[in-house]
């Protein structure tokens, strides 16, 4: 679409100025059209204003001359037909005004006085347009005996049915400028209202879309004025929409995808705790080797069941990252030799050492978030120590590079798959080569870490080292104090 580049207020001016402009410039023509059809009727098909006037002259003139014989009414005829049948209608009037004949029947004069008061003088007569000339009728004493009163008009009018048209068309255009007016504000006023119309209903199509919750859709239109500026705000608005309601709809699909996989995962250590308890409840009176076994085995899959409900609780806290930091100020070799020793019990158990590499910058103290470190070196511990075979190690290290704190955890278990290390990451996701060992999990313990990694300021990256055990490095920021607000 064509972008406009003009203001409301200013297009609405200039809907004004075109009205104006147009309807003075077709009453113009108009005009001159009806001068110059005037100019070619007059005088033949059609009078003009002053045709009447210029009659009275000549008429005068022979009243004159014919003087107090026309108060005798053997002179009608005569009179009549030297004023002629022209719109001059006259009457014949005696010394005291009274009437004696004429064509013109109403009372002109009311008395004497009247008579002398209107002489050698055009008056108007009783209407617009409408004028009373008096001719006296003098005796041989000079004494007034009668006058001869002649009214006419002062206006165009036609002799013809051909100057009957053309006097309709010269009215007709002094009234034209109110029809173009009129005329002009109906058409410019259509086209600005049409280019209001449409942005405001491409504007209510949209609405109506997005009522029933259908945000595919775009507003086409473009203008650099406020219904543009109002499309461009929809439109902004639109996309915001969509992407708040994509993300809705992505966060519900993987929150049902996750109580799919808790209960898909949960459903076979719940098998075996129910089958093995089953068994315990049938027989009261087990041999107590037996019974510990059994009890054993619940015990391991009660431990998978807890686990993976919390893989899933960090899992969708670690999507928060909005989720408020908790900065502590804290020795980091401090918090590696703790955790070290967290897990130094069920690495004794499967025969495996857990190893912490020392370095000098360690001993500093670091303004870190301990609980996200934390659920990091939790999870990655757990996944080392599943896949770990006995009589192997979990190596660490860990050392401050300028701003950054750079750890690495590695294993001598089977290490990564080509597949597991392009995916190993990803929402859900169970290795089915190397590292999976058929102990039920989520899918979610380096899916965690990534996100919280992420939150911290740093990286991750998974690798195989050269004997073949996984190796799983991150970093993080060091928080300045400012930060720990």
């Amino acid at each position: 679409m064509r972008m406009r580049k003009q203001s409301l207020v200013v297009s609405f001016r200039m809907t004004v100025t075109w009205i104006a402009v147009a309807s003075i410039a077709a009453t113009l023509l108009t005009l001159a059209v009806a001068f110059a059809l005037y100019l070619l009727e007059e005088n033949r098909g059609i009078y003009p204003a002053n045709y009447h006037e210029r009659q009275i002259p000549a008429i005068e003139q022979y009243v004159r001359q014919m003087n107090t014989e026309l108060l005798s009414k053997e002179r009608e005829e005569d009179l009549s037909g030297v004023i002629g049948d022209q719109g001059i209608r006259y009457q014949v009037v005696d010394g005291q005004g009274k009437f004696l004949y004429g064509t013109e029947t109403n009372p002109v004069l009311s008395s004497r006085g009247d008579l002398i008061r209107h002489l050698n003088i055009t008056s108007i007569y009783q209407e617009k347009n409408k004028y009373l000339s008096l001719v006296p009728l003098l005796g041989g004493d000079g004494e007034i005996q009668g006058a001869v009163a002649l009214v006419y008009q002062v206006k165009m009018f036609p002799v013809n049915s051909r100057g009957s048209w053309v006097s309709v068309l010269l009215n007709g255009a002094f009234f034209s400028p109110i029809v173009y007016i009129v005329l002009f504000t109906m058409y410019f006023s259509r086209r600005f209202i049409r280019r209001i119309n449409q942005p405001l209903q491409l504007l209510q199509e949209a609405a109506e879309k997005i009522k029933k919750r259908d945000l595919d859709f775009q507003i086409n239109y473009h203008a650099d004025n406020e219904l543009g500026q109002l499309c461009k705000a929809f439109s902004e608005m639109q996309e915001e929409l969509r992407k708040s309601l994509s993300a809705q709809w992505k966060m519900e699909q993987e929150r049902i995808e996750m109580v799919d996989a808790l209960a898909h995962d949960i459903k076979t250590p719940a098998s075996i705790i129910l089958a093995y308890t089953e068994s315990l409840l049938d027989h009261p009176h087990m041999d107590p080797d037996q019974s510990r076994r059994y009890l054993s085995v619940i015990e391991r899959n009660a431990k998978k069941c807890t686990r993976l409900a919390r893989q899933m609780k960090e899992a969708s806290e670690s999507e928060q990252a909005g989720s408020k930091a908790e900065y502590v100020r804290m020795n980091l070799y401090s918090f590696l030799e703790q955790k070290v020793r967290e897990y130094r019990l069920q690495a004794k158990e499967k025969r495996i050492e857990i190893q912490l590499c020392d370095d000098k910058s360690l001993h500093a103290s670091y303004t870190l978030d301990r609980n996200k470190l934390d659920r990091i070196f939790d999870n990655i511990l757990s996944n080392s120590l599943s896949y770990t075979p006995a009589g192997g190690y979990i190596r660490i290290r860990a050392f401050a590079d300028g701003e950054v704190i750079r750890y690495q955890l590695s294993d001598t278990g089977s290490g990564f798959a080509g597949r597991d290390l392009e995916h190993a990451t990803e929402r859900f996701y169970r290795g089915d080569e190397g590292r999976h060992s058929g102990d039920g999990h989520s899918g979610l313990g380096l899916y965690t870490v990534k996100q919280l990694v992420s939150q911290m300021g740093g990286e991750l990256d998974l690798s195989n080292e050269e004997d073949g055990g996984a190796c799983v490095r991150f970093s993080q920021r060091i928080c300045s104090d400012s930060d720990n607000v």
